[in-house]
């Protein structure tokens, strides 16, 4: 097939995939954009937000949606990172028994891996998904196991503190987008929410959204196609090292956060993989909007997403981060000129 057809054939499919999801969970178009985005750009997401507001049940859109086997885990204090690999029971007959756990027993089929709760997860476990999220692969049984299809989606309830492990920033590196989920402040979506009962079966929506509309196995393969097809000018490209710069040096740009010494500030920017993924990213903003150039305006839409959980804060200021973040990369979008 032509590839420009064949790049226009997959750009309704993702526009459908979105209109789906939207169906199941209203008023958040910022999010479910950002998402597909992931999928494209071939990155995985964490979802955070406050208790009640859908993660899960927008990742579970996504999980049917996309195709391909599904798996879940459950975050808990007591998982380890075995359980990941494999399962352990006793058969009917008595005899003991181990079989293939979550992350190996779909094979090559595995699509999506939806890890919910992460931040209830030991670091032991978070350090093995690490691999499997890095490689897409895991040793195990004397063998490699691979996922070349996986996505891994993840929430975090930020809410509750107890029981909980913050992700290591390794960890949290190797996410694509941290997404922020909050509630809709549009009064009407607010009503239809809390009087519509269509919205009050989580289960029911999900069966609503059509199983399988991309065929998740090529998934790389259109992902590949995208980065190639989507170019970006000189001007745009030092605006880019513009901003890298700028996360790991901000006060040479004139960033200034109130109450915050800025020479003290960072500890490390943002990483070769986190701009890698900045732009991959936005190549697929430009992609389904039907362009094959970047605009600064398709880097504005994943930069806060990108970049924020990428800028890593010296230990006095890292207990500010959900504050001081979203402010540096503000600033850091004010501040830099845009071509």
């Amino acid at each position: 097939m032509d590839p420009e057809r064949e790049l226009q054939d997959w750009r309704e499919l993702a526009l459908r995939l979105e209109r789906e999801v939207a169906r199941a969970v209203i008023g958040q178009a910022p999010t479910i954009r950002l998402i597909t985005v992931a999928l494209f750009a071939r990155g995985h997401v964490l979802l955070e937000g406050d208790v009640g507001v859908g993660k899960t049940t927008v990742l579970r859109a996504f999980a049917r949606a996309v195709g391909g086997d599904f798996e879940r885990v459950e975050g808990t204090v007591d998982l380890m990172p075995g359980d990941l690999i494999y399962h352990t029971y006793v058969d009917a007959d008595g005899r003991p028994r181990i079989d293939p756990g979550p992350l190996l027993r779909h094979g090559e089929r595995l699509t999506t891996f939806f890890f919910n709760e992460i931040n209830r997860a030991r670091p032991q476990v978070q350090s093995l998904l690490l691999r499997a999220m890095a490689e897409r692969t895991v040793s195990a049984f004397n063998r490699e196991y691979r996922f070349p299809h996986m996505t891994v989606f993840a929430d975090r309830n930020k809410v509750e503190k107890e029981e909980t492990f913050e992700l290591a920033s390794a960890a949290r590196d190797r996410f694509m987008f941290e997404l922020n989920m909050g509630k809709p402040a549009e009064r009407e979506l607010r009503r239809a929410l809390v009087f519509d009962t269509v919205f009050h079966d989580a289960d029911r929506l999900i069966e609503q959204v059509p199983a399988a509309i991309l065929p998740a196995g090529q998934l790389n393969t259109i992902g590949t196609l995208i980065q190639s097809s989507v170019t970006a000018s000189p001007t745009l490209e030092r605006y880019v090292l513009e901003v890298w710069e700028a996360t790991e040096a901000p006060q040479r740009f004139g960033v200034q956060l109130d109450g915050v010494d800025m020479r003290r500030l960072v500890l490390a920017g943002a990483s070769p993989r986190g701009m890698s993924a900045l732009l991959r990213a936005a190549r697929v903003v430009a992609w389904l909007e039907g362009r094959t150039h970047l605009l600064p305006a398709d880097l504005l839409t994943v930069l806060p997403s990108v970049l924020a959980h990428r800028v890593f804060f010296t230990p006095v200021y890292e207990l500010r981060r959900a504050e001081l973040a979203p402010a540096l990369v503000q600033q850091i979008v004010d501040r830099v000129a845009a071509p």
